[in-house]
């Protein structure tokens, strides 16, 4: 036999180590991967006056990924899967990936819109600032789509290690330079917790790909018990950090405050999308096996959240320097409760229950970044970001303050904010339906003390002005961001059938 045909005989039995590519399944994260190097290139070559026309190449690219779901919108694709095992694939675009990946990308397309004039004004490197944004916004498009634990952590870190930096794009400022130093340590700390728990769990399973990781937990050896139990725990603790749970919730009200206004809107909800989304694929697609250990821990979390967060947001003073950016950034929190609930449910009733978390999260993206968007546009002529700085903003801004108004009633819910109040008796439901009616309670309580810090700053927008009022005009891709997140909210509010059309059933592959 000639040494040709053994490699031929041999090729031909052995399987295939070649993989095909399904360049339309990653199309959202390579278009958003490169756009940002594109602008990185340019930058180089740009002159000074052509630099905001990077901003405008990252909004087009921005928008360009998100038109790229439009025919995924089917759910049913996967790729880079084992040759061995083609239902074991490290990127899958389902259900659940294609809505969180929306999420994301169209996040990111509003901060950018909000941030077109805060760059210019601020004066803020533009090329390292939209390259920034772009590789966050990519590694926050890889993580719903990721299967395998590798995957999930570079992409965690693919959408963070950039973030530290754009809390920290204000050069000589020492809020945001401190803000950016605290957000780094204690991230990056979360971060080597959770590669150790990886590793644990890769040690007691033999495997990285999250079904084969479930199915072997079903059936880890005695001896190896302890170690897959202390693996799954810290494995969580990284994005448990993201999603600003207590107790690794410290960073985020300084963090919010020592950024650029766009990037506090960014992290409070494609930030906390990111945590959310590793939270849901480790815990219902990976641990399952372990649901009487993250089931209860996260029921606690979610209650402990909700309860801080609002007490920390009743303390906030008017009048303080930052107040307004600070009750942003702890009702933030506040809402991570609440978003935690449905994820503790699912450990009692099944997966379903995460289509719960994720129409939250779609109410609360579209009107978190609208009040950001807002604070943005009062920052222009009131810069120190206090509640009183909006007292008659409907005097000298009336579709800024009925917007804002708009966005409040949502996050509180109440009418007619009904979105706000439909997401709300959707988490309310999945906590009853778990039979976590402990819960539920502990819930309805946190409701009714967020009304009273949302309610003041509403009211506050439509009481006499004090002094003269400075009316100047607003920036136009500042006010379409305003508009578009308000419309959003309203069209939703109108039909809050749609979220839960999208939302219901089945989210992952089967």
């Amino acid at each position: 036999m000639t040494a040709m045909t053994a490699l031929t005989l041999l090729s031909a039995e052995a399987p295939s180590l070649v993989q095909s590519v399904d360049w339309l399944a990653i199309a959202p994260v390579v278009i958003t991967a490169a756009v940002g190097l594109v602008v990185l290139v340019a930058d180089l070559f740009a002159a000074e006056r052509h630099k905001p026309v990077l901003g405008w190449i990252s909004v087009a690219g921005l928008a360009a990924a998100t038109a790229t779901l439009l025919p995924l919108r089917a759910g049913d694709r996967a790729t880079f899967c084992l040759t061995g095992d083609p239902a074991a694939c490290s990127y899958v675009a389902d259900r659940f990936t294609l809505v969180i990946q929306f999420l994301v990308l169209a996040g990111a397309l509003v901060t950018a819109l909000v941030s077109v004039t805060a760059v210019r004004d601020t004066r803020m490197p533009a090329g390292e600032y939209w390259f920034l944004l772009l590789s966050s916004a990519a590694g926050a498009a890889l993580l719903p789509a990721s299967r395998d634990l590798a995957t999930l952590i570079v992409a965690l870190e693919v959408a963070s290690l950039p973030a530290f930096a754009l809390v920290g794009m204000r050069r000589g400022d020492r809020l945001s330079s401190e803000a950016a130093l605290k957000f780094f340590l204690s991230s990056v700390t979360a971060t080597a917790v959770s590669l150790m728990g990886v590793s644990f769990v890769y040690a007691a399973t033999g495997s990285l790909h999250l079904t084969q990781v479930a199915d072997r937990l079903e059936d880890v050896p005695g001896q190896l018990d302890t170690l897959a139990m202390a693996g799954v725990a810290l494995t969580l603790v990284g994005f448990a950090f993201k999603t600003a749970a207590v107790p690794f919730h410290f960073w985020v009200p300084d963090t919010y405050v020592g950024a650029p206004l766009p990037i506090a809107g960014y992290l409070s909800v494609v930030g906390k999308a990111v945590g959310f989304t590793g939270l849901i694929l480790v815990t219902v697609i990976a641990f399952p096996a372990y649901s009487d250990i993250w089931g209860p821990a996260l029921a606690v979390l979610a209650a402990l959240t909700m309860t801080l967060g609002n007490a920390a947001a009743l303390r906030q003073s008017p009048d303080r320097p930052n107040s307004a950016v600070r009750l942003l950034a702890w009702s933030s929190v506040g809402q991570a409760g609440y978003l935690l609930v449905p994820i503790a449910a699912a450990a009692y009733s099944g997966r379903e229950q995460i289509g719960s978390t994720v129409a939250y999260a779609l109410m609360y993206a579209a009107v978190n970044l609208g009040a950001f968007a807002v604070a943005a546009l009062v920052a222009r002529t009131k810069p120190l970001h206090r509640i009183s700085d909006y007292r008659g903003l409907y005097a000298e801004r009336p579709l800024a303050a009925l917007s804002l108004g708009f966005f409040l009633l949502c996050l509180a819910g109440l009418p007619p904010g009904i979105i706000g109040l439909f997401a709300k008796v959707t988490v309310f439901r999945s906590a009853v339906d778990a039979g976590l009616g402990w819960l539920a309670v502990v819930m309805a309580i946190n409701v009714v003390i967020a009304l009273y810090y949302y309610l003041r700053w509403t009211a506050l927008l439509f009481r006499t002005p004090e002094g003269a009022q400075t009316r100047t005009r607003a920036p136009w891709p500042v006010a379409a961001a305003v508009i578009v997140t308000a419309i959003t909210a309203v069209v939703l509010s109108g039909a809050p059938e749609i979220i839960l059309r999208v939302t219901s059933g089945s989210l992952f592959a089967q």
